[in-house]
């Protein structure tokens, strides 16, 4: 396989950090500018949007704003260059932000009152939707990239926060893309089987000829280069970049497809260097091409390239969707169960309401009589003093 050149492709433990805390490390290697010391003078900075890729994460607008305020900074730049990532982990670069200069303290204090808020303003929301029945440690959850107990100052201990836990959520993040896109497999492989045992034997047999025709005409594509390799980068510079072959030049390549100039690939720009490969196998107009397993592909090209590996195991084993399909029938039982039990609850309501609406009956029934009886009553006496009158 041909490698690609260093500042092409991340380090492995770099990749499992994910983009923004990659950019705490990697982003300040472009070349410094000089300043006359003399001359310099604080500029207050306007606080936009965060410029670099969205990672994902519910904290993610915080995360990217503190960083890249944290790299302006001169002093705070300064030891970025001298950290290695453990350091970033381990929270000793943390301790650098009691030398960050005074007007980007007040912008970051000003990014963590603003944060606190949009949890507030999360947490009513929540509670207001449930009237009151929420988790609240799901809730504290929410608050564990910053020190709560603190909300209007940013300090050490919310930076050293907010590092871990977008380290430990981002090394998460594929596992959780794979985990969904495994019950997603499932899941249509449980409903085709479904679908097979409602036909009669004519119908299952050409539906599972149709669908064994489906997977060789999925499987019947041009070749597919390595992901990472010398043929699939050359075969971008061909066909994407329309240039000759002959001429390739990794250098080149790279400065050409870094779309965002910061001197590195992030995970969207590699994922966007398999477009050509994966165009090869699925197309949206054919039938037996999965989009959804389109997308899945270029995850794992992007992490065979970034970690060096490629696993080749099956997404998931035969054992693995029985208990999934248990699990499905056993979520079916419970609600069935729990449909009968409401409908018996329904079936109570109605036979009280009907009671109810009898004795109402009966009760305007008896207030009528009472009604007629009081009117026959009145117009007898009405009769007698007439009579009495008349004689």
């Amino acid at each position: 396989m041909y490698a690609l050149p260093d500042q092409m492709v991340r380090s492995k433990a770099l990749a499992r950090c994910g983009l923004v805390l990659l950019s705490l490390w990697l982003c300040i290697q472009s070349v410094p500018i000089s300043v006359d010391k003399t001359k310099e003078k604080a500029k207050e900075e306007e606080l936009g949007p965060p410029e670099s890729a969205d990672t994902g994460l519910h904290y993610d607008r915080y995360l990217r704003e503190v960083i890249e305020y944290l790299e302006k900074d001169p002093h705070f730049r300064e030891k970025l260059k001298n950290a290695n990532m453990d350091d970033i982990k381990q929270g000793k670069l943390s301790k650098e932000l009691n030398f960050v200069q005074h007007n980007f303290r007040t912008k970051l204090d000003e990014l963590k009152r603003e944060e606190m808020n949009r949890l507030r303003m999360l947490i009513k929301a929540k509670h207001d939707i449930k009237e009151g029945n929420v988790d609240h440690q799901a809730l504290l959850k929410q608050f564990e990239h910053l020190n709560h107990k603190n909300p209007h100052t940013f300090e050490v201990d919310d930076l050293d926060r907010l590092i871990k836990s977008a380290t430990n959520d981002l090394e998460n993040f594929d596992k959780d893309r794979h985990d969904e896109f495994k019950q997603y497999e499932m899941m249509k492989e449980h409903e085709r089987r479904q679908r097979l045992k409602n036909l009669n034997e004519e119908d299952r047999k050409k539906e599972e000829e149709h669908y064994e025709e489906m997977k060789k005409k999925h499987a019947s594509h041009p070749k597919v280069n390595h992901p990472g390799s010398e043929d699939q980068l050359k075969e971008v510079w061909q066909e994407a970049d329309g240039l000759d072959p002959e001429d390739f030049d990794p250098k080149t390549f790279f400065k050409m497809h870094d779309s965002n100039g910061d001197g590195f690939f992030d995970e969207s720009e590699l994922e966007a260097l398999f477009t050509k490969e994966l165009e090869k196998v699925y197309n949206p107009e054919n039938e037996e091409d999965d989009m959804v397993e389109m997308e899945e592909e270029r995850l794992r090209m992007r992490e065979h390239v970034m970690n060096e590996t490629l696993d080749q195991n099956p997404l998931y084993t035969e054992e693995e969707l029985r208990e999934f399909e248990q699990q499905l029938a056993n979520e079916e039982n419970d609600i069935n169960k729990k449909s009968a039990e409401l409908q018996k609850e329904r079936e109570e309501l109605e036979r009280k309401q009907e009671e109810l609406d009898a004795q109402k009956l009966g009760l305007k029934q008896a207030m009528e009589e009472m009604e007629r009886v009081k009117s026959q009553s009145l117009n007898a006496d009405v009769k007698r003093e007439y009579e009495i009158y008349d004689k």
